[in-house]
């Protein structure tokens, strides 16, 4: 049995990195993951969130609700957090999560798997702690922008992911990140 290390980077107006590693059992639920996540950033977990997979380019891919709103698509499977474990979208390093916290404020946390520990891990663990994070109430909703855009975050993303592998791609274009279904 093996547990995963994911590096989970916050979104921020700030100019300085500002990102947690968390090990998780790849068995234990989203659910468990996003309680983790908020928590490690002094949130109070009180808002609506999704996970949604995602690849190389950031873009927004199969959704994991914390909660079934009846919105969604018949066709479209909808899965929950408390029903869904971690290993059944994330498999290998390089596989990478993006959550939204909070649909007004878009709280927006960019997620991959860097390395799978060989050894097992009992529940959901913070592993480091890297920035202060932001108050969840410091950002504004700004009703005159536009959800369809996520905000430029430059090239510091590489810095922070920078030590998984050199020949990574930039990870600037987050253009495709514009669905969310409100």
């Amino acid at each position: 049995m093996s547990a995963y290390k994911f590096r989970v980077l916050i979104d921020t107006d700030k100019d300085e990195e500002i990102f947690r590693d968390i090990a998780i059992d790849p068995n234990d639920n989203f659910e468990s993951f996003y309680q983790t996540i908020i928590s490690s950033f002094e949130f109070t977990g009180d808002q609506l969130a999704s996970f949604y997979g995602s690849n190389e380019s950031w873009d927004k891919g199969q959704e994991v609700a914390l909660m079934d709103m009846g919105m969604g698509n018949n066709e479209e499977v909808l899965l929950l957090m408390k029903e869904t474990s971690v290993n059944e979208l994330i498999k290998s390093t390089g596989d990478r999560l993006i959550l939204v916290y909070d649909f007004l404020k878009m709280w927006c946390f960019l997620i991959e798997l860097v390395e799978i520990l060989p050894k097992p891990i009992y529940g959901p663990t913070l592993v480091l702690a890297v920035g202060d994070a932001p108050d969840e109430n410091d950002k504004e909703v700004d009703f005159t922008q536009s959800m369809s855009g996520i905000p430029d975050l430059g090239n510091d993303i590489d810095d922070i992911f920078s030590d998984m592998d050199e020949d990574e791609e930039d990870f600037g274009n987050f253009e495709n990140i514009d669905d969310f279904d409100i």
